[in-house]
């Protein structure tokens, strides 16, 4: 079975940064991906972090799902569960930041990704990444494709170790 991915884009890094987009691909490689309009007092914006995922904050302001809805679509899809990103420690801060502008409970958990992976699987990892985006041609860096991106490399990696 697979597991279930998340991956956040967000404004930048650091503490002020937030979350912009999040994107997921489940078990049964079902996936769903919202861009978020920023809360009022999220206002840093990196110019650099916009570069890679090519969001702006204009779309996000026109386009962008209300934090609360988000958060509500979030929790209807995962509650209870558990589910994986390769870059957790950026990405619990990001979906606590959600959660807390939000007031509403988190009801599923994340977890980093390295958690299920053996040492064989972490050291074909990159160049089995490398070659599903090939294969794939799946360049875009946006939240939903690299949440597909890393669940088949989990799976590859899983099948070769």
């Amino acid at each position: 079975m697979l597991p279930a991915i998340i991956d956040i884009e967000a404004s930048g890094f650091g503490r002020y940064s937030y979350p912009i987009e999040i994107g997921i691909v489940l078990p049964d490689q079902k996936s769903f991906c919202n861009i978020i309009r920023p809360a009022d007092e999220w206002t840093h914006w990196d110019e650099s972090a916009q570069a890679v995922h090519g969001i702006t904050r204009e779309l996000l302001l026109d386009k962008g799902k209300p934090p609360a809805e988000v958060a509500d679509k979030l929790n209807q899809l995962l509650r209870g569960t558990r589910i994986y990103t390769d870059a957790w420690s950026h990405d619990i801060s990001w979906i606590g930041k959600l959660f807390d502008i939000t007031d509403r409970p988190q009801l599923f958990t994340l977890d980093s990704l390295r958690s299920l992976m053996t040492e064989q699987q972490a050291a074909l990892w990159h160049p089995t990444k490398e070659q599903v985006i090939n294969e794939l041609h799946l360049v875009r860096h946006r939240a939903s494709t690299d949440a597909l991106i890393l669940q088949e490399t989990f799976r590859r990696t899983a099948e070769l170790s």
